[in-house]
């Protein structure tokens, strides 16, 4: 006799109570889609002489809990990266998830006017409150600042030249290069001056009647050293002032408080662009300013105007979503002081050494308790960054964990440990050591509650 004939029927399986628990909770299609593929599974075993192994009810139930897992989950970035680009960039602040969280339940007045009760622009959310922290005549708003860009580009440069200092051709996270942007815009891109040295002598000799307009981008995720040169802002827009074009700045990360006066190093503000003659200036909202993922273009009422019409606009513009955590975390710029305690990436930039330190000395029993046999604990001192290609070369003292495998536990074996945790925990390898930087750990409980949850297979002998 075949022993698949012996394999339960699907309306059988449908009969029990098991089953019917598990309908209730995923519904009868993936309850069904489920059986039948495990069944598949058994049958494929068997015409290859295996036995079939397992419980077919609760791997069933097993693997319906698997498909229900999200994706996307919560995990603690204890990587040193304050805004780390894979692990979602900067956390919102309270007020803004708040805000961001009544606009998604609830109908809002995103494109109409409440005084005059017609249709309204979605940027007058946000405009008033960018131009009065920038000194911007007027903005708007997309989804990213490599949109923002692109926007502005398409909009004031279709078809001609943009001259670009060759010192300033960056190229971001996901092999996303400027001169790529730029094409995919539909400009040209003239090159000027060397990689380390650019002068306004040379911007001067690239104009010619297809120069469209002067750039200038904030080279944020890296530094040239040594026998460098580059055009101030301020000599750049009046060159270009006396030629006629746009001045554009992109600032990329765009910070929109002094930083200096926090301690942390010195980042241009997209304030200080527009003061020197900036006609538009981009920069990101999920980076130093703190808030959720989109790009801001400030800039002359006139060529935001233009950005405003260009069909592209309706493609990169931001949802009632974004604009209202955009809106609360601009709120929370207009005091520097207030934005430095809600808004968590310049809370967790500024946070103290010595509050990170005993932090890290009060976790390290706890955690060595957790892993002993196979990892010892240190606190050790450490150096953060502030990510998302912001400053890179500057790094902030900071204090964590480091682990040690002991009997051949190798480092990448307890990565691995720490990230299958129900909370997965993501740290960093450096030197064969696997390190948690504590600088984003505020809260100690989440990570504590489950250390009990730690394994780890020894490897074998």
């Amino acid at each position: 006799m075949d022993p698949r004939s012996a394999l339960p029927s699907i309306d059988k399986l449908l009969r029990q109570d098991e089953i019917l628990r598990l309908i209730a909770n995923h519904g009868r299609d993936a309850v069904v889609e489920t059986l039948r593929s495990l069944l598949q599974d058994r049958r494929r075993a068997i015409g290859q002489g295996q036995a079939a192994a397992g419980n077919l009810l609760t791997e069933c139930a097993e693997r319906l809990a698997e498909q229900a897992e999200p994706s996307l989950r919560p995990v603690l970035n204890l990587t040193g990266t304050v805004n780390h680009t894979n692990l979602g960039r900067a956390l919102l602040s309270q007020r803004a998830a708040e805000a961001a969280c009544q606009a998604m339940i609830s109908a809002t007045n995103l494109e109409y006017d409440l005084d005059q009760g017609t249709r309204g622009d979605r940027d007058s959310h946000v405009e008033a409150l960018i131009c009065r922290l920038t000194g911007a005549e007027a903005a708007t708003v997309v989804n990213n600042n490599a949109a923002a860009v692109m926007l502005m580009l398409n909009t004031l440069a279709l078809g001609r030249e943009v001259v670009v200092s060759r010192g300033e051709l960056v190229e971001i996270g996901g092999a996303f290069r400027v001169p790529d942007v730029m094409a995919r815009a539909g400009c040209r891109l003239h090159e000027v001056g060397t990689t380390n040295r650019t002068h306004l002598r040379d911007y001067a000799q690239a104009v010619n009647e297809e120069t469209a307009a002067f750039m200038k981008v904030h080279a944020s995720n890296y530094a040239i050293e040594g026998f460098t040169a580059e055009v101030p802002q301020a000599d750049l827009a009046a060159l270009a002032r006396r030629q006629g074009i746009p001045f554009l700045i992109d600032l990329g990360s765009g910070s929109l408080l002094d930083l200096g006066a926090f301690g942390l190093p010195a980042e241009p503000t997209a304030r200080q662009a527009i003061s020197d003659g900036a006609d538009a200036v981009t920069f990101s909202g999920d980076k130093l300013l703190g808030g959720p993922q989109c790009g801001i273009i400030a800039g002359s009422r006139e060529l935001i105007a233009r950005m405003r019409a260009n069909p592209l606009k309706r493609a990169l513009r931001v949802d009632k979503i974004i604009l209202a955590a955009l809106t609360a975390t601009l709120q929370s710029h207009c005091d520097p002081e207030r934005a430095r305690a809600e808004i968590p990436t310049l809370r967790l930039l500024t946070r103290p050494t010595d509050e990170i330190r005993a932090l890290a000395e009060w976790l390290c029993p706890q955690v060595g308790t957790a892993v002993a046999g196979w990892a010892g604990v240190s606190v050790i001192e450490c150096l953060s960054q502030i990510g998302s290609g912001a400053r890179p070369v500057d790094l902030l003292p900071s204090a964590g964990l480091a682990f040690d495998g002991i009997g051949g536990v190798s480092a990448q074996a307890i990565a691995r440990a720490f990230r299958e945790l129900p909370l997965p925990v993501i740290g960093r390898i450096h030197k064969d050591r696997f390190l948690l930087d504590l600088r984003c750990l505020e809260n100690a409980e989440p990570f504590l509650a489950q250390l009990g949850r730690l394994t780890l297979v020894a490897p074998s002998a």
